[in-house]
């Protein structure tokens, strides 16, 4: 059996227009699938709008107690809700979840030798039993970037990281396809040409990509989770524009060993 685990990038979240077209075109999609978003921008957003200041440190955000009641509110809530509600006027039924939620996905609070990332997880286990389930049930998860220690704290988690640890996970009972998509077509050999989509990349071209630059911030640790992905048994992963869903045949990036 196939399934789909599809990541929205936060610029498509941020513009209502892109936003209908991406949800229609995944509302279309068949079979078993999971949609995992962000909302980085409308959490920043928000923050500086109560007068905090957001701080990154290579593409991760660093949460303090503060800002994790925003990123809770933003991801969890309006977001997540709001994406739940457009599936449904679309014939989806879909569910909106946190790792809280049944305890499908439990973190452990990030233990970094010299960055204090505060309330930042790092995920430990995927409930794969319960995932399964909700798919027999013809229920289409959609997974915010909230999870939990057990102990009751929620914790900020990369979605990138989500999109990934979920596909690991049922990669164990499924064939499985992650999908990043954003508003490029690919990963681009030069930021300011949407036409330089990288059409393939491997372990190796990735190192030399970043050793010259070409790949750099919040790039980075969506690829060290594609190939995390693909280690572990997701069988095919692709970074592309979210019209790709539909069209196939539209240039994008696919990730491989």
């Amino acid at each position: 059996m196939n399934v789909q685990v599809i990541k929205i990038g936060g610029n498509i979240i941020d513009n209502p227009v892109e936003l209908e077209k991406f949800l229609t075109d995944f509302s279309k999609i068949e079979g078993n699938k999971f949609l995992v978003h962000g909302g980085g921008k409308s959490a920043t957003k928000m923050a500086e709008s109560i007068g905090l200041v957001p701080q990154m440190i290579e593409g991760r955000r660093i949460t303090d107690a503060a800002m994790l009641d925003v990123v809770v509110m933003i991801y969890a809530g309006q977001i997540n809700k709001e994406i739940v509600a457009k599936l449904q006027s679309k014939d989806n039924n879909a569910i909106g979840f946190s790792g809280a939620d049944g305890n499908l996905i439990q973190s452990t609070k990030r233990n970094h030798p010299t960055i204090d990332y505060g309330f930042v997880g790092d995920v430990k286990q995927v409930n794969t039993t319960l995932l399964k389930t909700l798919l027999e049930n013809g229920i289409v998860p959609v997974f915010c970037a909230i999870t939990h220690d057990k102990n009751g704290q929620l914790l900020n988690t990369n979605a990138d990281t989500i999109a990934s640890e979920l596909a690991i996970a049922l990669s164990e009972v499924f064939d499985v396809t992650l999908t990043y998509c954003f508003e490029k077509q690919g990963v681009l050999q030069d930021s300011e040409d949407d036409s330089s989509v990288i059409t393939e990349i491997n372990e190796v071209l990735y190192k030399e990509l970043k050793e010259q630059k070409v790949i750099h911030s919040g790039m980075i640790p969506k690829l060290d989770n594609c190939f995390n992905s693909l280690s572990r048994g997701v069988q095919k992963i692709k970074i592309a524009h979210h019209s790709m869903l539909q069209n196939p045949d539209i240039s994008h990036t696919t990730i491989t060993l």
